[in-house]
């Protein structure tokens, strides 16, 4: 295991479009469809980060901002944006994309996360955060303050 890795290594992106199975009976995307995505997308960039396998411990609130439209190709990002001795911290945002027109817009958020586990399931240490850059500072900065102003309004 290496001692740090730098949260750029993290960082996933994935891609769906948006198809008739995945929606409700208005064309909008079903919101487990949604939180499947989100889910596989922190788990990649939880695995990048620690190496290792990692398991979903925990989603903290999840905010539906907008809804994604039938043949709209949602994106899914995912960066480590903290890290315990064997958990991983990870912030997940979708943005709905109009592949005609390029059109972007925010539609999901929310911050998950796993603990780095060995072929026996048990947790294992993980490395800690490095970020290099100021893209870097500035997205772990973002994400604890997006986590910590959360964390107040559900108190």
């Amino acid at each position: 295991m290496t001692d740090t890795v730098r949260l750029m290594e993290s960082y996933t992106e994935m891609t769906e479009m948006l198809l008739p199975n995945d929606t409700n009976n208005l064309g909008r995307a079903l919101g487990g469809t949604v939180l499947h995505w989100m889910d596989i997308c922190a788990a990649i960039a939880s695995m990048r980060f620690a190496g290792s396998q990692c398991v979903t411990a925990s989603m903290d609130h999840v905010d539906f901002i907008t809804a994604i439209e039938m043949g709209e190709v949602a994106v899914i990002e995912a960066y480590v944006f903290d890290t315990g001795s064997t958990s991983i911290d990870v912030k997940v945002d979708v943005h709905a994309e109009d592949p005609r027109e390029g059109a972007t817009r925010k539609t999901t958020s929310s911050f998950f996360t796993f603990v780095a586990v060995d072929d026996d399931g048990s947790p294992i240490p993980v490395p800690d955060l490095a970020c290099e850059s100021d893209a870097e500072t500035g997205l772990r900065a973002a994400a604890m303050e997006a986590h910590e102003e959360q964390a107040h309004q559900e108190l």
